[in-house]
């Protein structure tokens, strides 16, 4: 009986050290919950990019902003000119075989008067798009939390779990040595023997079971927080507190409106909305005349002339040219109305999107007020639940100790104490993780 023990012993410890010893083989690093949220946000492809849409956003409205100052140019040009040219000389045009160098020089400015508001309409619209990235990286930001706040708790779920197998192991191998002396006492038949062998060694499945599944569920966070391969996260315990009275006393509708007035997504589809309406108002300023001002001062040097450069391109050559021009629209090929059309589907396309979010805004918030709801009323019966099957175990303890009750009594009572406190510790760690998806739908999730 005894080997028969030893070797159920050594083989279930075995696989459960190979399993366990086989994470702690890997490197290590220790982490918090703060730290692993950092790390996901610096190496999370979806954040970043984002990120990196902001300095496009950041560069459009400068760009319409200074939209509204003239366009200035200079430019330049040197030439030699080599053969037969005309040249003036005492009244009379002359022909000759020269060669002539030529420098000129231009400095323009364009300064749009009237364009029935493009540029304004501009403006706003990189404004609001700018505002509209904005509230999709804290969203994208809130997004990332949520993702690491499940996967940090599903491992502190699991290491709670495989405590609460351990120590249930251990009470039950302490049962297995009590029963062995009962059975040399003659106080206990062979049978409860076996049956407590028999219970042992699932007891020792089920730990390699949990142990598997920590395992499994620490590999998914590295992967989420893209460590290198091998490593793996010593992560921090965080106490599964429930804020008092956070959600308690609020109905549906005032948690619709909590949401609608702190959702980032839902603002940055609103915002978009009006962005599109602008650049659609300003495509259809094409349709208008345009008034714009503009300046031009002209010079050149020639080597046909013999004074210097300074006083052929500063005192001599100089041109300006003032001036203001129209752009009447007249014929197109309907590109214009092609761009505004354009324009137009995108705007309606916007406004399916926003009213798309609007229901799943409502859809998020009554789904997890539900779910914060139930997960509540579970963690209260789970503590009467625990409170019930202790007490229960406690009983039928001592009356399997005195003889007077059977290994079924007693391993069902067991049975029934570590479920309880298995589905305690889901509950206690489902509530939590229900505050969090609440406030995730509510758009007030921070870290």
């Amino acid at each position: 009986m005894k080997r028969l023990q030893n070797k159920l012993s050594i083989t279930t410890l075995l696989g459960v050290f190979l399993l366990v010893g086989n994470v702690k083989a890997q490197d290590t690093i220790p982490l918090n919950f703060e730290m692993a949220v950092d790390l996901a946000l610096s190496k999370n492809l979806d954040y970043k990019i984002q990120e990196n849409n902001m300095s496009i956003l950041q560069r459009e409205k400068q760009v319409a902003f200074l939209s509204h100052l003239p366009n200035v140019g200079v430019s330049t040009n040197i030439a030699r000119q080599s053969g037969q040219q005309f040249q003036q000389i005492e009244g009379e045009i002359v022909v000759t075989n020269v060669t002539n160098d030529i420098v000129g020089g231009n400095l323009s400015m364009n300064m749009p008067l009237f364009n029935s508001g493009r540029r304004i309409l501009d403006t706003q619209s990189a404004n609001l798009a700018l505002q509209a990235g904005e509230k999709g990286l804290n969203r994208a930001k809130q997004q990332v939390i949520f993702d690491v706040s499940q996967r940090y708790l599903q491992v502190l779920l699991d290491q709670e779990l495989l405590r609460i197998a351990g120590e249930n192991l251990d009470n039950q191998k302490q049962q297995l040595t009590q029963i062995e002396g009962f059975v040399d006492a003659g106080l206990r038949t062979i049978s409860d023997l076996y049956n407590q062998q028999s219970e042992v060694a699932r007891l020792e499945s089920v730990k390699v079971d949990a142990a598997v599944q920590l395992q499994n569920n620490l590999w998914l966070l590295s992967e989420y927080l893209q460590l290198a391969p091998g490593v793996v996260p010593s992560i921090e315990s965080v106490e599964p507190i429930r804020e008092t009275g956070s959600f308690d006393g609020l109905d549906i509708v005032q948690l619709y409106e909590l949401a609608t007035s702190n959702r980032q997504d839902l603002s940055q589809q609103s915002l978009l909305a009006t962005s599109f309406k602008k650049d659609m108002q300003a495509l259809k300023a094409m349709y208008f005349p345009r008034l714009n001002a503009f300046y031009n001062y002209n010079t050149f040097f020639t080597s046909l002339d013999s004074r210097s450069l300074q006083e052929q391109f500063l005192r001599i050559y100089p041109q300006n040219t003032r001036g203001i021009g129209i752009v009447i629209p007249i014929f197109t090929n309907f590109q214009a109305r092609l761009d505004v059309t354009r324009s137009r589907a995108a705007y309606e396309n916007q406004l399916l999107r926003k009213e798309s979010i609007e229901r799943k805004v409502y859809q998020d918030v009554k789904l997890a007020h539900q779910n914060y709801s139930a997960a509540l009323r579970k963690e209260k019966n789970s503590q009467v639940q625990v409170l019930a099957a202790e007490e229960a175990f406690k009983a039928v303890s001592e009356r399997f100790r005195l003889g007077l009750s059977s290994f079924v009594d007693i391993s069902t009572a067991n049975q029934t104490m570590v479920r309880a406190q298995a589905d305690l510790a889901q509950a206690v760690y489902t509530l939590y993780f229900q505050e969090v998806l609440m406030k995730f739908a509510l758009g007030t999730l921070e870290y």
